[in-house]
């Protein structure tokens, strides 16, 4: 059963096309005009080991806001819908992933339910052109429209940019244990309540 989805979503802010192919080869095409964000979800596909292709053009002129909530938001959906009714699938998953003096610890749950805990603090405000704050702008995006439990903590780390890569790593590593399927419960659904 191919697990992929293609999504678009078209405002007066942005106008973005999202594919993913939850059992890829971890490749990624990424247009968004945010380079840095392109860098992170890189690190989503090849830890993930899925495909993503995102096509993204929003008001950059006015600030990263809107595109990379929207990115958050299309690729949640698209997540959402390759998963389908989740029968099979682990359900859970987590990782800490280290980068020098950094590390983080994500962990997630295909639970329907949208919950974000976003426990990070960025040394500084601004990681090349990229503004820290838009990264929970758009895992919140994600997290309401995946219908997923998501807990991101940074544990420790002094440079931006390694703080990041850590939480877009360990994403990337906890979307594939959840993701992954469990020869032990093929076609049953991952919960007591018989439906997630």
């Amino acid at each position: 059963m191919q697990r992929s989805a293609q999504i678009e979503r078209n405002t007066l802010e942005t106008r973005i096309s999202v594919s993913v192919d939850l059992d890829g080869k971890g490749e990624s095409l990424l247009t968004t005009g945010m380079p840095f964000l392109e860098h992170m979800l890189d690190q989503v596909a090849r830890h993930g080991m899925m495909d993503i292709s995102i096509q993204a053009e929003g008001d950059l002129h006015i600030d990263g806001h809107h595109t990379a909530e929207d990115i958050g938001i299309t690729l949640g959906q698209a997540v959402a819908q390759a998963v389908g009714d989740k029968k099979g699938i682990r359900r859970y998953g987590h990782a800490y992933v280290p980068l020098d003096e950094a590390l983080a610890r994500v962990v997630v749950d295909f639970s329907g339910r949208a919950g974000l805990e976003f426990a990070v603090e960025f040394p500084r405000a601004k990681v090349g052109d990229f503004d820290t704050e838009l990264f929970y702008e758009f895992f919140q995006g994600f997290v309401n429209h995946a219908g997923v439990t998501l807990h991101v903590d940074s544990l420790r780390g002094r440079n931006v940019h390694h703080i990041a890569e850590t939480l877009f790593k360990a994403f990337g590593r906890a979307l594939r244990m959840a993701l992954e399927p469990d020869p032990r419960m093929a076609g049953i659904t991952p919960s007591t309540k018989g439906s997630l």
